[in-house]
């Protein structure tokens, strides 16, 4: 049984009933049987947990202000530089989100707005859905409407996505999705993935709900034939291989969807930053010296990921490979980015890089050119490991995932 409304064993009619009695000091009218079933099929109709996790749900709104969300400005950089919009219907008249979400520039939308704002942006957005969208599509349909597709493009996704506060945003996003919005997902389908995709995807799954992963189809750049099978050629942009264009002929359709794209540095807001990092190693490089710090990697096409911040002075950057066993000096070791000044007592410095090849690699904070100065240095320092699943092959299990962050 799908666990909706017509369709329930007598096991899930009982447990919607005892749901009810558990939840009426909070519950308003409007709350009818398919919404209360969403929480229900949330925690496979264990009564207790979804009568916490509604619970929760409205502290959260309360907390939040959730119901005054519509009154809320959402800064210019968000409306602008945020990519996806809803564009047509799935087979069974569901709304579709497409999100080139590829083209997205998470480093610069972060030093343009506040995380928070990033964050409210979707929570704006989903009340749209569930309290406009939703019901004036069940009113025309006759039918209950609450569920849509999300059409993930990731052409263009690159080792910048792994930026790490961008990454905790998008987590965070998740967590509220899945802890607010439950069963709003139908399917989320994944096209373009390139090879660099699952040791992205393995940094969010784990914030995935087991039904949202079952609910995922990862897609490389043939997905048509598949894609068509949940939305048809006659509600998509032509860039898709569908039939719609912006009037002007864009075969993206940008005019309903939002495209992303380089936030432009006059948004940028500086005095928004802090130069403290979750979790961080506090270090000292003397004056005339330098710091390494070893990366062991086991496993190829790993990725090494770093945030640093310095107080008061800037400080040099450079990853290097062993190429012995023991301890080396700069021009001893194999070059793969060199060295570069870098003013992280500004901004908090962060990159990434792949590793095809194993073997110790070192992150080097050079402060050689200083013979005045030591340099306080914070650093986060984290491998990921990339997952052997074939996410093509839609019954493969769960994936295993390593990060190792380094001391």
């Amino acid at each position: 049984m799908s666990g909706r409304v017509g369709d329930l064993s007598k096991e899930q009619e009982d447990s919607l009933h005892k749901f009810k009695e558990k939840v009426k000091d909070v519950i308003k009218p409007t709350h009818d049987d398919h919404y209360l079933l969403r929480w229900l099929r949330a925690r496979n109709f264990d009564v207790n947990k979804s009568e916490t996790m509604l619970r929760n749900h409205f502290a959260w709104r309360t907390r939040e202000k959730v119901d005054n969300v519509h009154e809320w400005e959402c800064p210019e950089v968000i409306q602008k530089y945020f990519t996806g919009g809803l564009f047509g219907y799935d087979v069974d008249g569901c709304p579709v989100w497409i999100d080139p979400f590829g083209q997205i520039d998470m480093k610069g939308m972060l030093k343009s707005a506040k995380k928070a704002d990033v964050i409210r942006a979707k929570v704006h957005l989903l009340e749209n859905l569930h309290k406009e969208t939703f019901k004036d599509l069940s009113r025309q349909k006759g039918k209950t409407i609450d569920s849509l597709i999300i059409l993930y493009d990731l052409a263009k996704l690159g080792m910048k996505h792994l930026y790490k506060p961008g990454v905790d945003a998008y987590c965070e996003m998740i967590t509220m999705f899945e802890d607010h919005y439950p069963e709003t997902l139908k399917y989320a389908i994944v096209i373009n993935a390139p090879r660099f995709f699952p040791i992205a995807y393995n940094i969010v799954k784990p914030f995935l709900s087991e039904a949202t992963a079952r609910k995922t189809i990862i897609l490389g750049t043939n997905y048509q034939d598949t894609l068509y099978r949940y939305i048809s050629p006659e509600e998509l942009p032509a860039c898709y291989g569908g039939k719609h264009t912006d009037p002007g002929g864009d075969p993206t359709c940008k005019s309903k969807i939002g495209q992303g794209g380089d936030v432009p540095k006059s948004y940028y807001k500086q005095q928004m930053f802090s130069t403290e990092i979750e979790n961080a190693v506090t270090a000292s490089v003397g004056r005339g010296s330098s710091l390494q710090v070893e990366c062991d990697v086991p496993v190829q096409n790993s990725a090494i990921r770093w945030q640093f911040s310095t107080n008061g002075y800037d400080i040099g950057f450079g990853v290097y490979r062993r190429t012995k066993d023991t301890r080396q000096k700069a021009n001893e070791m194999e070059e793969v980015l060199p060295t570069q000044r870098v003013n992280s007592h500004l901004v908090p410095e962060d990159g990434s890089f792949t590793c095809t090849e194993v073997g110790m690699y070192i992150l080097r904070f050079d402060n050689t050119y200083s013979w005045a100065r030591s340099k306080k240095i914070l650093y986060l320092v984290e491998i990921l490991e990339p997952d052997t699943e074939d996410f093509t092959n839609p019954n493969t299990s769960q994936a295993s995932f390593k990060v190792k962050q380094i001391s």
